[in-house]
């Protein structure tokens, strides 16, 4: 089943639980997802793939936690509170992240692979582990890691 058919599942089993702050959340994913569609529309693009789905996730986490600070220092924790609820359910729709352990066997798979010596083959190595791993690796956590092996 595919991420859509989540959406539209999950919203009509949260309106069905009168569960309204879910509601809201899937009814804001399903209207950027509608966004995302039209702007890929001049590209020949009817619907676009899963994984610009995630892109597009993510990319809702990364300014909700960025709010999620402001608020913080602006003290309103009322708005933290509902942030921080949307993330967790735009969790749900992301694949889980490899581990500590895991992303560091990853980079050392990467650097072996292509052989990287030195912190100029950084951009190599980021794109193998990108590549292979995109779905599972948080690259902003992988960066420091290849860039401390290769210095």
């Amino acid at each position: 089943m595919g991420l859509r058919q989540q959406f539209t599942d999950q919203l009509k089993g949260s309106m069905k639980a009168s569960d309204a702050p879910r509601t809201s959340t899937l009814r804001m994913i399903l209207a950027r997802l509608k966004d995302l569609d039209i702007a890929a529309r001049p590209k020949g693009v009817e619907r676009v793939p899963d994984e610009e789905i995630i892109g597009m996730l993510r990319g809702m986490v990364k300014s909700r936690r960025e709010s999620v600070e402001l608020y913080r220092q602006g003290h309103r924790q009322d708005l933290v509170d509902k942030e921080e609820a949307e993330i967790a359910i735009i969790d749900t729709f992301l694949p889980r992240q490899m581990g500590a352990a895991s992303m560091s066997e990853a980079v050392d798979a990467a650097i072996a692979e292509t052989g990287a010596a030195s912190i100029k083959d950084m951009g190599r190595v980021m794109a193998t582990l990108r590549a292979r791993h995109a779905d599972t690796l948080d690259m902003s956590k992988a960066g420091p890691i290849v860039k401390a092996r290769l210095a």
